[in-house]
């Protein structure tokens, strides 16, 4: 499949070739007239607007834009943000660090994939918004999805997808036009939500390419976990990255606020290994490197758990007789 149009990055000359100006953003539940409460205040400068901090996976820093809390929702985002020009770029020039780790994540997200067997959606046609090098379309084939598409913005990522899945890979953003409408039985976006400047437009857009009774499967952050609790402002998932941080019922409202009737919602195990595990922990850096030292010279750093560590899913699924109204 052909590339989009995505805006080249000159990461030796950012500053004169890169806007750095900021954006507002809303509430997508509530809508621009609800008010809004500051939890942490920004402490970033442009000098984070680089692709090795808009990468995935990376080592926390804990940088962040000014974090707010919905008065009506209590829907968490960052206000305001980078624009969507400067995050498309830092995105689409991002780099491709985690291919170790994606064994871990086939384990994961592929565990979530088969919840959706129980619905009967099928097993035609999927698609995935942010796939990455295309793992979990690899995943998808060997549980015999007929044909499976992905859209990743990341040129580095794409790249280094596996033969048999880099042509059915879209080199962009999710956006109106890049597939037909009613084409797809099944959408996933794993950590996209997450990332992204405007929900709203992303969720019709997956309402759009699925067929009536379609369903859709996205997992995030969990803004209301208990590591997020108890970590507060040391949290991982405070990130300049995160737009959104979302609670089972924040992600629920949303999504049956585009007309998605919501099936299921509820905490992911993921499958991590000490190495990541430890690269999340809020410990200072000079500490941090030398526990991951010792680790990998005691040959432990590989051993692999499964813990309920901060992420939740929803399962959506497009109703027969669906129809957008538009938000007031």
């Amino acid at each position: 499949m052909s590339p989009g149009n995505l805006p080249k990055c000159d990461q030796g000359n950012l500053r004169e070739t890169c806007d750095f100006s900021l954006r507002s953003t809303t509430c997508p539940i509530c809508g621009p007239t609800a008010a809004s409460q500051e939890i942490y205040p920004a402490n970033f400068t442009v000098d984070h607007f680089v692709p090795e901090i808009f990468s995935a996976r990376r080592t926390p820093d804990r940088v962040h834009y000014r974090i707010v809390r919905c008065s009506r929702c209590g829907l968490v985002r960052s206000d305001p943000i980078g624009n969507e020009r400067l995050l498309t770029t830092l995105y689409s020039a991002s780099r491709f660090q985690y291919g170790a780790e994606t064994g871990d994540l086939k384990t994961t997200y592929g565990r979530y994939l088969r919840k959706l067997e129980k619905y009967h959606a099928g097993k035609g046609t999927l698609l995935e918004i942010g796939c990455g090098n295309g793992y979990l379309l690899e995943q998808a084939l060997n549980d015999n999805y007929r044909v499976v598409v992905g859209v990743e913005p990341s040129r580095e990522a794409v790249a280094a997808a596996a033969p048999q899945v880099k042509n059915r890979i879209v080199c962009d953003i999710m956006r109106p036009g890049l597939f037909e409408e009613n084409q797809f039985d099944v959408v996933c976006m794993f950590q996209v939500l997450d990332h992204i400047a405007e929900p709203v437009p992303l969720l019709d857009e997956c309402r759009k390419v699925l067929k009536p009774g379609g369903l859709v499967l996205a997992i995030n952050h969990n803004i209301e976990a208990i590591s997020a609790r108890v970590l507060g402002p040391r949290s991982p998932i405070l990130d300049i990255e995160h737009t959104f941080l979302f609670s089972r019922s924040t992600m629920r409202k949303l999504f049956e606020s585009r007309g998605f009737l919501v099936e299921e919602t509820g905490p992911v195990l993921n499958t991590y290994t000490l190495n990541y595990l430890l690269r999340l922990a809020p410990l200072p850096m000079p500490v941090k490197e030398s526990v991951l030292r010792a680790t990998h010279r005691l040959g432990v750093d590989s051993i692999r758990t499964t813990l309920p560590l901060g992420n939740l899913y929803l399962i959506g699924r497009v109703p027969r007789d669906y129809h957008i109204t538009p938000r007031a």
